[in-house]
């Protein structure tokens, strides 16, 4: 398979380049070395400068038996269709992809993004929600 079809393949692919496109001029805009709480704070504001509809902060409930038992709060659900979830870290450790794909199997959404801002600049991730039973 060659890199066109694998373009092919990838999951809501102008959603996700517009997604990155905000976090790069995010980047850009205020620098690196900030709490992740700015960098959130102003990637809502390019999302709503974009058009991009999303929910900060989205609730996302861990179940057990039909009953919350536990409750997760996404950095961002990117219309209805892409978990969106921000690091400010050197390096992404598997921790930080366990926490996407667990909001990712709790809400049943297919595609997460995994953003870090970095001293280097914004890296990212694409993590999918293969289907598998949930962790609870």
């Amino acid at each position: 398979m060659d890199a066109v079809d694998n373009k092919k393949e990838l999951i809501y692919p102008e959603l996700g380049y517009e997604i990155l496109g905000a976090a790069f001029r995010v980047f850009n805009e205020i620098g690196y070395g900030l709490p992740e709480k700015v960098y959130q704070a102003a990637l809502e504001k390019e999302f709503e400068i974009r058009g991009i509809p999303c929910r900060r902060e989205s609730f996302s409930p861990a179940k057990y038996r039909g009953e919350c038992v536990a409750r997760y709060f996404a950095d961002f659900i990117v219309d209805g269709k892409i978990v969106v979830e921000l690091k400010v870290v050197k390096k992404l450790t598997y921790s930080h992809a366990r926490q996407l794909l667990t909001y990712l199997r709790n809400s049943g959404i297919r595609l997460g993004i995994l953003l870090y801002f970095t001293s280097e600049g914004v890296k990212f991730r694409r993590v999918i929600n293969s289907g598998r039973p949930k962790a609870f």
